[in-house]
């Protein structure tokens, strides 16, 4: 599943292209955390207004 990291000059996409899951993982993290950041800041904001 990790293959040792051969590339000469290290960068993202060469980070990313370890495997799906490293992928997969990168993804969902960059995704999910705005979303719960978002929704708390939305629902503060909605029990403020009422």
């Amino acid at each position: 599943m990790f293959e040792p990291f051969t590339d000469v000059v290290p960068s993202i996409f060469g980070t990313l292209n370890q495997g799906p899951l490293t992928l997969t993982l990168f993804l969902h993290t960059i995704i999910i955390l705005p979303m719960f950041w978002i929704y708390k800041s939305e629902k503060k904001r909605l029990e403020e207004e009422s």
